[in-house]
């Protein structure tokens, strides 16, 4: 995402439980030209910020906890229900092509959500 607009919007990320960063997101993503050498994952918990005005979760288990967080703020909160590529088993390859068919389709998502960078409709 911020690849793809830049500084316009501020952009955090987090996932529902700690952990480590995934290789094989590493590889699609440099594939692409996304550096994640540096990120380190972090929960909801860990969130510098509190005031947002777009949630966008992607599983059942976070887009709970999106709600959660903002039942008392005015911010939207957006499900867009992800097919978790960790638990595809098989070759390198295959698992390799399931890593791509997210990121494509959340790239896409995200470049018609954002108009390509334009601040966000909410």
């Amino acid at each position: 995402m911020k690849n793809l607009v830049g500084t316009t919007i501020f952009i955090d990320s987090v996932g529902v439980r700690k952990g480590q960063p995934d290789a094989f997101t590493a590889v699609v993503l440099e594939e692409i030209g996304v550096d994640i050498s540096a990120h380190r994952p972090k929960t909801f918990e860990e969130l510098a910020d509190e005031s947002f005005d777009l949630v966008i979760s992607l599983s059942p288990e976070a887009q709970h906890k999106a709600v959660e967080m903002t039942r008392s703020s005015d911010c939207q909160v957006e499900f867009w229900h992800t097919m978790d590529p960790s638990i595809v088993d098989g070759s390198r390859d295959m698992r390799l092509m399931a890593y791509r068919t997210i990121r494509d389709q959340l790239r896409e998502k995200l470049s018609q959500r954002f108009d390509a960078g334009r601040a966000p409709v909410v």
